[in-house]
C-alpha cells in the first residue's frame, strides 16, 4: 500500500537557457523540423546573400511576439522538470508557477534544410533533410493491403512452424 505525505514547498528554480529553436515557417510540420537536430549553433556565420543563390528560401511566417511565446513553452516543460525535480519526493502538486524571463534575444537564423514533397494517391507527402547532417524526416505512404497480407503471412508461418514442430 501506497503512503503519501503532503507538505507545503515553495522557493526558486533558476535556469539559463541558451539557443531555443522555433520554428519560423507555417509551411512544414514543426516536429518533423525539431527531429532534425541537433544543428551545430557555434559553426554559425553571418548571412551572405550567395548562401541562397539558386535556391527558394521562405521568409518567416511566425512574428516574434508569437515565437516567443512558443518559445515559453518549450522553456515552460523544462521548468515544470526542474520544480519537480527541486521538490523531490516521487509525487508533486505543483498549484503555480511564476517564472520572470530576464536577458531575452533573439536572432533570426537560416537552417539549411531541404524540402521535397511529392503526391501520391491524392495526398501530398513532405520530406525534410537536415543539409548538414543529412537526417532525414518526412512521411510516406503505407498499403494497407501489403500491410495485412505481411500480417497474414506471419500468422501462417508461425502455425506452419508450431505445427512442424509438434512432430
Amino acid at each position: 500500500m501506497q503512503h503519501t505525505r503532503w507538505y507545503p514547498a515553495s522557493g526558486r528554480v533558476a535556469r539559463h537557457f541558451d539557443d531555443v529553436l522555433i520554428a519560423a515557417t507555417k509551411s512544414v510540420n514543426e516536429a518533423r523540423l525539431n527531429k532534425l537536430q541537433p544543428w551545430d549553433l557555434n559553426a554559425l556565420c553571418p548571412y551572405e546573400p550567395a548562401y541562397l543563390a539558386g535556391f527558394k528560401a521562405q521568409r518567416y511566417q511566425v512574428e516574434l511576439p508569437a515565437g516567443f511565446e512558443t518559445a515559453k513553452q518549450v522553456m515552460g516543460q523544462t521548468i515544470q522538470h526542474d520544480v519537480r525535480r527541486d521538490i523531490g519526493g516521487d509525487e508533486q502538486r505543483i498549484l503555480s508557477v511564476d517564472t520572470t524571463y530576464s536577458n531575452v534575444m533573439f536572432r533570426h537564423l537560416l537552417l539549411p534544410v531541404w524540402i521535397g514533397a511529392y503526391r501520391f494517391q491524392n495526398q501530398v507527402y513532405q520530406v525534410v533533410v537536415n543539409a548538414r547532417t543529412g537526417e532525414v524526416q518526412g512521411e510516406r505512404p503505407y498499403s494497407t493491403w501489403k500491410i495485412l497480407f505481411l500480417v497474414l503471412f506471419i500468422i501462417a508461418l508461425i502455425i506452419v512452424i508450431a505445427v512442424l514442430s509438434q512432430k
